[in-house]
């Protein structure tokens, strides 16, 4: 279950609220939100995402293009005549605006923006500055705009600040604009002709969205297209909303170059995962090269690649790296319908071909069972016995050209363990291929089973691929495995993510808890906390700390280990201490008076050597084995608070396994961040050692998170490492932590 439900952080779930307001203006409106009261979190931001009533953007009555021209050679001209054609398609009526003309392609001319005479849906600006047109049109109550103009944050500090004015113009304005640096996508030619579930496209750069525009060509419905460009208003997150909620789109494609804000996005996203609306992306900017490449041309941040990623996973946006894989996986989620079973039986006319699939199909995560005896013997009276039909099925290809064919694929689909039927073709061999791929055409019709074939043709003129397969909205046709095996993996994930889904935000902290008035006194503006400070931050929010005492002197030091019982550790503490162990100011072991003061004058001598600043020496309880990881918490330009957990220790970056959240989640999502590490089997016990406490972590990674979401806008940064994970049922022990306040609280 999605929430906490540990100790003191025991969060009572909201029951879900529909609520539905009004449409008017391009304002934004609220669907299907977790509650109507108490929309925001414990640290103020928002609990859902507002929706933007974007019918009239896209179906306008009224449509205004200022800077409208016929002349001939001029780059307004085309952009004019393209959206004449748009509006008579849709339905809508066009209206010039041009200072010097009388008539555009012949349809009369307005001569200023401020002589509309009726209420306008879009207006579309063809001029180099869009501001001083936006202040006008705010005047006449246009519902929204559309600027093609470049020039803005994509070139630098200048056209940053040129944004920026136009943003602010647009928040006073009272309209919604796409852009600027956006194109002509949103106006494209949609195919009338296609039936079923559409996709939705969004795209920052718009060349970017051609391959998955042009799958109309091989059959696959698109309903809209959303260029956003830089995004001065209107932004993917908003478009994401708006998508989730229009009953003919089957599914998501976006092609991000940067986020304009990381909460907004999973406030859609997680719209889209409530109505299990598929969301798949293609976010650029995971090397460092690809990130300064989409800051040039969106004037956006990235982020941290691997705090997008997780983001994404978290929400069940179903990331991608290429542009043909955005369109094989979007194209599946759209159509498909929802599984009835997990299990997956690739089934080939080569012995060869079916265990290569099969290979790279069970390293990717899918789940090929074994067939039943049962089934294998009422296979093998149609396949000869000596081939296998265990799973992967070899008929040996002479079956497939006769009436055996159909027996065998309605055999296989008759299996109750199994959801997905994948066929692989590797080339053309008519007539048997005509008959194989209409077989399993015919067969899509009548099962609620998804029915995948893989035509591995370089050629891609067949008959059997071109008419047969593109011709069926029932079989979803690859032409390399990889997309096959990860658009299969990504339409099983997705359905089982969305099942039962459970939003995090439902479940998120509204109050501060009695922790956070105790930790915020202790928190110093502008500067790090020492070990024995962050350590009582850590005690405020109830997480185990060792016992230990401050002290200033050996004698202290001495009486203090009495108090705390030996064997001690004596550490040096001081607020600019980091890596106390490389300069020799931790002492491990300790079991006597003498050993106590000689390590307390040793560890002040080499301070004092380094010039560093001591609040004191620290003794503290020797805290038995167990295994090491690190706790964390980092603010994230784009998504604000996030949450590490991973191995620890003092080769924490040298074995950088860690796993990374963003508030809210919880305990189901703990508890997957340690099933991302590579060393997750350290917990479970290896060579002889007990298994750890796993409990015991997950909740002090609750407690953290906790920390995290009530202290944004003061902590800045949280490092406990290690958090020694005691034996099963022993718990968790903080044996050094690190906290740095922000310069001043937000």
């Amino acid at each position: 279950m999605l929430g906490s439900t540990h100790g003191t952080f025991t969060t009572d779930l909201r029951a879900r609220v529909d609520a539905c307001g009004e449409h008017h203006a391009g304002r934004v409106v609220v669907h299907d939100v977790a509650a109507v009261e108490g929309d925001t979190d414990v640290s103020g931001r928002p609990l859902h995402a507002p929706v933007p009533e974007l019918d009239r953007f896209f179906r306008p009555e009224v449509v205004a293009v200022v800077g409208a021209s016929d002349a001939e050679g001029r780059p307004n001209t085309g952009i004019t005549r393209q959206l004449i054609d748009w509006a008579g398609r849709v339905g809508a009526r066009l209206v010039p605006v041009h200072p010097t003309r009388t008539a555009v392609f012949g349809i009369d001319c307005v001569p200023a923006v401020s002589e509309l005479d009726e209420s306008v849906d879009v207006a579309v600006l063809l001029v180099a500055d869009p501001l001083p047109v936006i202040e006008q049109l705010a005047e006449c109550k246009v519902r929204f705009a559309v600027a093609f103009a470049s020039g803005f944050a994509e070139t630098g500090e200048e056209g940053a600040r040129a944004q920026e004015r136009l943003a602010a113009a647009v928040g006073r304005s009272g309209l919604r604009l796409l852009g600027p640096n956006t194109n002509l996508n949103a106006f494209e030619r949609f195919r009338e002709d296609l039936d079923g579930p559409a996709i939705a496209l969004i795209t920052q750069s718009g060349h970017q969205g051609r391959p998955v525009f042009t799958l109309q060509e091989l059959g696959v419905r698109l309903s809209h297209w959303a260029p956003t460009g830089n995004e001065a208003d209107l932004e993917t997150a908003d478009f994401i909303s708006y998508f989730a909620h229009r009953p003919e789109v089957g599914a998501i494609a976006c092609y991000v170059e940067g986020l304009k804000d990381g909460r907004s996005f999973l406030l859609a996203a997680d719209q889209a995962a409530r109505r299990q609306v598929p969301v798949v992306a293609v976010k650029v900017g995971r090397t460092e090269a690809g990130a300064r490449m989409a800051a040039s041309h969106t004037g956006k941040l990235t982020g941290a690649d691997q705090v997008v990623d997780a983001a994404m996973r978290q929400f069940g946006v179903i990331r991608v790296d290429g542009l043909d894989q955005l369109q094989d996986t979007a194209a599946l989620l759209a159509r498909a319908r929802k599984p009835v079973a997990d299990g997956v039986v690739v089934y080939s006319i080569s012995g060869g071909t079916g265990a290569h699939f099969s290979d790279l199909a069970t390293a990717a995560g899918l789940t090929l069972p074994t067939l039943s005896r049962a089934r294998q013997d009422e296979l093998h009276q149609w396949i000869p016995e000596y081939l296998s039909v265990a799973n992967p099925v070899d008929n040996g290809g002479h079956p497939v050209g006769d009436w055996r064919g159909r027996k065998i694929i309605d055999a296989i689909l008759a299996d109750p363990e199994v959801g997905v039927l994948i066929c692989p073709i590797t080339g053309p061999f008519p007539p048997m291929s005509d008959k194989l791929a209409q077989d399993l055409v015919d067969a899509a019709e009548e099962t609620d089973k998804l029915i995948c074939v893989v035509w591995g043709s370089p050629v891609g003129t067949e008959e059997a691929y071109r008419t047969t397969l593109l011709g069926s909205s029932r079989v979803a046709t690859f032409r390399t495995f990889g997309n096959c095996i990860g658009a299969v993996k990504a339409y099983l994930d997705h359905h089982r993510f969305t099942t039962g889904y459970r939003s995090p935000f439902d479940e998120a902290p509204r109050t501060p808890s009695p922790s956070f008035r105790k930790a915020q006194a202790l928190m110093r503006p502008g500067h790090r906390l020492s070990e024995h400070a962050a350590k009582q931050l850590l005690r405020a929010y109830g997480i185990r700390v060792p016992r230990e005492q401050l002290v200033t002197s050996a004698a202290a030091a001495v009486r203090a280990a009495g108090l705390v019982g030996y064997p001690v550790v004596m550490k040096a503490s001081g607020a600019q201490l980091a890596h106390k162990t490389e300069l020799g100011l931790v002492k491990v072991g300790l079991t006597s008076a003498s050993q106590i003061r000689d390590a307390y004058r040793e560890l002040t001598d080499i301070a004092r050597y380094e010039g560093v600043d001591l609040d004191g020496v620290l003794v503290c309880q020797m805290v038995g084995r167990g295994v090491e990881m690190v706790v964390g918490v980092t603010h994230d330009s784009l998504f604000g608070p996030t949450v590490t957990v991973g191995l620890g220790g003092v080769l924490v970056e040298v074995l950088n396994d860690a796993a990374v959240r963003v508030p809210p989640f919880g305990e189901r999502e703990a508890r997957a961040m340690l099933g991302e590490l590579r060393g997750r089997a350290l917990l479970d016990g290896v060579r002889g050692a007990p298994p750890a406490d796993v409990d015991a972590l997950v909740e002090v990674v609750l407690r953290v998170q906790r920390m995290a979401l009530e202290l944004d806008g003061e902590l800045s940064e949280l490092d406990i490492n290690p958090l020694m994970v005691l034996p099963r049922g022993q718990g968790a022990v903080a044996l050094d932590a690190l906290a740095v306040c922000r310069q001043e609280p937000c």
